[in-house]
């Protein structure tokens, strides 16, 4: 349905390589091998991770093995990716990688849906927030007016509504 997603707890097949991981995402849209492999190694180029094509999973770092995910979603050639706390367990310097990342495949026009609570992450890949609070929407809009809501900055310095 043009859908794929990742999880906040990494799911990769730890004990094969980098590759056959994001082939198994591929083989939803193929039987073949070659092609598989083809557009597995596409989202690996997106992702960076297409020099540690042949390492095994299980020895990848945590910002390693979220990319297998994010590429093994990509090779399925979605119209919409769904990624569910992607930052969770980076470092300062490995979310703004992954930001880095996810700008590049926002630029190449698929729409991604971003669960996430690292602001820096949301405000630099976002078009448009919405915030929930206690389940409720609070705000949507722009970055730049997000940062600006009176509801926002109550919810999240701890004031209540």
């Amino acid at each position: 349905m043009g859908i794929a997603r990742t999880f906040q707890i990494v799911k990769t097949f730890e004990n094969v390589s980098v590759l056959e991981n994001v082939m198994v995402g591929a083989f939803l849209r193929t039987n073949s091998k070659t092609v598989a492999e083809q557009n597995a190694m596409e989202a690996l180029e997106i992702v960076g991770l297409h020099k540690k094509k042949d390492e095994i999973v299980r020895n990848l770092t945590i910002i390693d093995k979220k990319c297998v995910e994010v590429a093994r979603a990509l090779a399925t050639k979605p119209e919409l990716l769904l990624l569910d706390e992607p930052a969770a367990g980076l470092n300062p310097t490995e979310v703004v990688e992954f930001m880095t990342k996810l700008i590049k495949i926002r630029d190449m026009g698929i729409t991604i849906l971003l669960i996430e609570h690292v602001l820096d992450l949301v405000m630099s890949v976002s078009d448009r927030v919405i915030v929930l609070h206690h389940g409720k929407k609070i705000a949507d809009a722009e970055p730049s007016m997000i940062t600006k809501d009176k509801k926002v900055i109550e919810a999240y310095l701890g004031e209540g509504l």
